[in-house]
């Protein structure tokens, strides 16, 4: 299979965190097997909490790393042994990060929005936005998600998500009744973000497959500076989405 520049990159490696929750000892060594797999250019960097990095250091990870702070933190330390090219906060505002350390700041959906893009804006840093979670209020609308998208790209901020993307299609859980957006939906809003609403909105897997199809160089290339990343428990299920939708089949662009 050949791995289109659409989903280059796309996946960061969430799996210790919820729901996947796997403990370091294995997740580092299936985060090594990824980056050697047919599909290692799909795969961001590892994800980790910062209140374990010692512990992942330890580990003597040879990947890059993005570190997670806790809530409400805006403190970075670097931690030796580790390759850390991100940082991740949900709070006020950034820390001062060095170069070729790129920072993720979670914002919050609302009137608020493009005063908190300021920020960001001018900047190499990114926006995160909070796509899922453990109750149906962590899932935004469609018209939130579409005026956040929409919202960076009128100040040229790019944005990864994080949460309830694990599946290409938006869909509704069979189990949890929630919304779930699909990540071939962001991709497709970050690539036209004046039609964002309606590709968020959709959810037959033929017709986004098809427009994923026909998206040009250009296209892909103003989605992937837009919707950069995003966090995924499981690496294997989003590819076998796209392996169902038959867009690994393609030449890369």
């Amino acid at each position: 299979m050949s791995l289109p520049a659409l989903f280059r990159g796309l996946f960061d490696d969430a799996s210790v965190f919820p729901p996947g929750d796997l403990p370091l000892g294995e997740a580092v060594p299936a985060h090594t097997g990824h980056r050697l797999a047919w599909y290692a250019e799909s795969v961001g960097p590892f994800l980790c909490g910062a209140g374990r990095a010692g512990e992942l250091s330890a580990l003597r990870p040879e990947f890059p790393v993005a570190l997670v702070l806790a809530p409400g933190s805006s403190t970075y330390r670097p931690v030796p042994g580790l390759d850390v090219v991100g940082v991740e906060v949900a709070a006020s505002a950034l820390p001062e990060l060095p170069d070729g350390v790129l920072g993720a700041l979670e914002l919050p959906y609302g009137e608020g929005l493009f005063k908190q893009l300021d920020q960001l804006a001018g900047t190499p840093h990114r926006a995160k936005f909070r796509t899922g979670g453990l109750t149906a209020g962590a899932f935004p609308t469609v018209a939130e998600l579409a005026a956040a998208l929409t919202a960076c790209a009128e100040l040229g901020v790019p944005y990864k998500c994080t949460a309830g993307l694990h599946n290409a299609i938006r869909h509704t859980d069979p189990v949890t009744g929630f919304e779930h957006h699909g990540f071939l939906n962001v991709l497709l809003a970050a690539a036209d973000p004046a039609r964002a609403a309606e590709a968020l909105a959709e959810r037959s897997g033929a017709v986004l497959a098809a427009a994923a199809r026909e998206l040009t160089e250009p296209q892909v290339a103003v989605a992937r500076r837009s919707f950069t990343a995003f966090g995924t428990c499981s690496i294997a299920e989003p590819l076998a989405d796209l392996a169902e939708l038959g867009l690994l089949t393609r030449e890369n662009r």
